[in-house]
């Protein structure tokens, strides 16, 4: 039996190794277009903050950066929803995988997406954003204050923050054992996906661990939303 009762930070993720299979990392991204629209809970997040948050703008253009945005299969997404609604945005994803970006690349051509895609940190972009956001990147996180401060620096006054992340549990655990199972041959994506469970937070956890202004939401199934607004100028 895996113990659950406590995070366990020490784990490494097959994905994180710089000497990963670059066939498989790459067969990894490619799947987690299937996985994060079964698991990740993005729609309902866009429409429930993101659309509220930028029509509320008036028609102006909204500016969103991804941190950490993989194979950008949510990047991609959130343009694509934006403009079904007819909103303007300008959207980037960031990563420092080269793996993950030339994949990211490659799929915004061949849907026609017009995403900017990025290698490098958040940190180093050099301009601020309206809405930040970022999936399934806390919990690789060893510093997560500095993780915030360098996500918010990235944040115009009066922006918006996302993190969305698991939240460890061993429902979480057990459904995805199960459920991943036959759609992840090939991939790391099972074996690091019960590793990320391990290192993942729960609720309580978060709340202790955030300062203010940051507000900690539960999503189902086995999800957290990490938030803020920040103050205006």
């Amino acid at each position: 039996m895996v113990n659950l009762r406590h995070r366990n930070a020490s784990l490494h993720e097959r994905m994180d190794d710089p000497n990963a299979d670059p066939e498989r990392l790459r067969r990894t991204y490619a799947r987690f277009v299937l996985i994060n629209r079964l698991f990740a809970g993005w729609r309902r997040t866009y429409a429930t903050r993101i659309h509220p948050f930028a029509a509320a703008r008036g028609g102006r253009s909204i500016r969103i950066l991804d941190v950490g945005c993989g194979g950008g299969d949510i990047t991609r997404a959130l343009e694509r929803w934006a403009r079904r609604d007819g909103l303007a945005v300008e959207v980037t994803g960031v990563d420092p995988d080269p793996v993950a970006i030339a994949e990211a690349r490659t799929s915004a051509r061949r849907e026609g997406s017009t995403v900017r895609f990025v290698q490098g940190l958040a940190g180093v972009l050099g301009t601020t954003y309206d809405i930040v956001v970022s999936n399934h990147v806390m919990h690789h996180i060893d510093d997560l204050p500095g993780f915030l401060d360098e996500t918010t620096g990235c944040c115009a006054p009066g922006g918006l923050v996302l993190h969305s992340d698991i939240e460890r549990s061993h429902f979480a655990y057990a459904s995805f054992s199960v459920l991943s199972l036959p759609l992840t041959p090939g991939t790391f994506i099972r074996e690091d996906g019960l590793l990320s469970i391990r290192r993942s937070y729960n609720a309580p956890e978060l709340q202790i661990t955030l300062p203010e202004p940051w507000h900690v939401t539960r999503q189902a199934p086995c999800r957290l939303l990490v938030h803020s607004v920040m103050p205006d100028a």
